[in-house]
């Protein structure tokens, strides 16, 4: 724990503010494309924040990955979720075989998909394209204490910081983040409420499914998780102890591996908020490498978002997860940086500028 809890804080020491003065150069540039000032919006928002992020005045993507970390809760035994906690391992392998809708959408963006064990309660056969960092099988019922021990929230972090290094040494350019794991809304609303104040009711859906009665009692069993576990807001780590996950905790650490390394992270819907939260309190400069990608009907995300200060690039009306958010905002974030660099200026392009910068070309 010694090792690990100084490990981590090397990381948050790690994290730097964004490249001012790639940000003013990225800026300079957009004001000398072939078009009106401002007329792209936020994708040309977006390629400054790429180069701060960066520390390029002109950044490449090329290299993009998704890691989707997987893991069961025993909180599922209180009756939270509508599919029984077999479907989680049921779902690991249809994405080993390239048929869940992370597989479709990531291959559409040409992004890599790392897909992660982080503790999945069944045994799953190895496969090549599974990665097994198992921390346990699965955590405890956070409604009658806490979900893992502080041991095992520090390592479920450790974890993301060293799955995110070995993509960057491969090359990574982007980063999104995906989860699975049936019971996870019900940890992420618990992380919600404790971090942000919220009442529970505010921050809980139905996550797949559940209907009216049995969203009560999601509800019901989220609040008796946090007044038996008194989770400390201050304390990410504790919040993740007591009523968090570990593919929850394992986002985190990408979040924060990637930040380390300069990397921007596309964040998916709600469980990859949650993780957000957490990563955030524990470092509050990684908040500027996250580029939220979509908002979740899940009304938690809302919730994290307007906590965090960030705005999405899209509202689909999706609540899947997976990282299936994460891939349209990778590309997205090509788009903006591709715009940065391969359109021409007005001198390069020889076309005449308008009198008044806010004006047409």
């Amino acid at each position: 724990m010694t090792s690990q809890a100084g490990t981590l804080e090397q990381v948050i020491l790690g994290v730097k503010p964004l490249d001012e003065a790639a940000m003013a150069a990225a800026r300079a540039r957009q004001d000398t494309l072939t078009k009106p000032l401002g007329s792209l919006g936020r994708l040309e928002e977006l390629s400054v924040r790429l180069a701060g992020i960066k520390g390029e005045p002109v950044p490449r993507i090329v290299q993009k990955a998704i890691v989707t970390m997987v893991s069961d809760h025993g909180v599922t035994a209180e009756g939270v979720s509508a599919y029984p906690q077999a479907v989680t391992a049921q779902m690991v392998q249809n994405f080993l075989r390239g048929k869940a809708a992370i597989n479709v959408l990531a291959k559409h963006v040409g992004a890599r998909v790392v897909f992660v064990d982080m503790g999945v309660a069944s045994s799953i056969e190895p496969h090549p394209a599974l990665v097994s960092r198992r921390i346990a099988h699965g955590t405890r019922n956070m409604a009658s204490g806490p979900a893992m021990t502080r041991d095992q929230a520090v390592e479920s972090i450790m974890v993301g910081i060293d799955v995110v290094g070995k993509e960057v040494k491969r090359g990574l350019d982007i980063v999104g983040t995906g989860d699975m794991g049936i019971g996870n809304t019900t940890a992420s609303s618990a992380i919600t409420a404790a971090i942000t104040g919220e009442p529970v009711a505010k921050v809980t859906g139905p996550g797949a499914g559940l209907d009216d009665a049995h969203l009560a009692l999601k509800v019901q069993r989220i609040e008796t998780a946090l007044r038996v576990n008194r989770p400390d807001p201050g304390d990410p780590i504790d919040v993740l102890s007591k009523v968090g996950g570990f593919e929850i905790g394992g986002l985190s650490g990408v979040i924060l591996g990637a930040a380390m390394h300069r990397v921007p992270v596309v964040v998916d819907g709600f469980i990859s908020g949650a993780a957000a939260l957490l990563a955030v309190g524990l470092c509050p400069t990684a908040r500027e490498y996250l580029i939220p990608s979509h908002m979740s009907v899940e009304i938690g995300h809302g919730a994290i978002l307007r906590y965090l200060g960030l705005r999405p690039l899209l509202d689909l009306e999706m609540r899947l997860g997976e990282g299936t958010g994460a891939a349209l905002g990778i590309f997205l974030a090509e788009a903006a940086a591709r715009l940065l660099s391969d359109m021409a200026t007005f001198s390069e392009a020889g076309v005449s500028r308008s009198q008044d910068a806010g004006e047409g070309a």
